[in-house]
């Protein structure tokens, strides 16, 4: 691909399709010798950019650097990481709206691998089968901690909690900053970026509503 072509698609907010890409291969080398790998790759870039990493406080950088991409920033990427969630018969038989919000997101954008940060706000109305409160915290720092484009993010953690809720009623609305534009090209420090997906009852206007009106209510917490 031409450097021209990679500046185009660098610059445009795609979004090829709603599972992560990934190779066949992914998964056939261990945790450690992709570490292993990565280390080497990169302290190749950081000699490149000048580097001298035999100083002390250089010299652990390239290792350290591979671990937190494979262990902590990536660790969604594998699904033997994926969260066991069990749901539960919803005894009580609560059929109004359940409302989690203030999820942390900690995520990486595909583009430039610069940290997505904000806020999930999820709401699903129970049918038969409900779910652990910090189960749905799980599901979305889960998919978060993949390179991810927050339209996926958002599309991914909803049809998860529809498959694991046995219901269509979910919706999930996210707010995030994104450094690849507040920390360079435009460099807006201020602009964040909001993506809702939603499905069953909450195509109905006055449910949408609903969730948001809860959202704006003020908190003593």
């Amino acid at each position: 691909m031409k450097k021209e072509e990679i500046e185009s698609l660098g610059n445009n907010h795609l979004l090829t399709s709603l599972e992560t890409p990934l190779r066949k291969d992914a998964f056939q080398k261990t945790d450690q010798e992709k570490i292993e790998n990565i280390q080497h790759h990169f302290a190749k870039i950081m000699e490149e950019l000048g580097l001298d990493l035999t100083d002390q406080s250089l010299a652990g950088t390239p290792y350290r650097f591979a671990k937190m991409y494979v262990k902590e920033l990536f660790y969604g990427l594998n699904p033997k990481n994926k969260p066991q969630i069990s749901n539960f018969e919803n005894q009580y038989n609560y059929s109004k709206m359940l409302v989690e919000q203030d999820i942390n997101i900690d995520s990486s954008c595909e583009h430039h691998f610069l940290p997505i940060v904000g806020k999930a706000h999820i709401a699903y109305i129970p049918q038969g089968k409900v779910i652990g409160l910090s189960k749905i915290n799980r599901i979305v720092d889960y998919y978060a901690h993949r390179p991810q484009v927050q339209e996926r993010l958002c599309l991914q953690i909803l049809n998860e909690l529809q498959e694991t809720l046995a219901t269509k009623d979910v919706i999930v609305l996210i707010h995030a900053k994104h450094l690849c534009v507040s920390s360079r090209g435009i460099k807006d420090k201020t602009s964040f970026t909001s993506t809702i997906e939603y499905g069953g009852c909450f195509e109905s206007i006055e449910k949408r509503k609903e969730f948001l009106n809860c959202l704006n209510q003020p908190s003593n917490f």
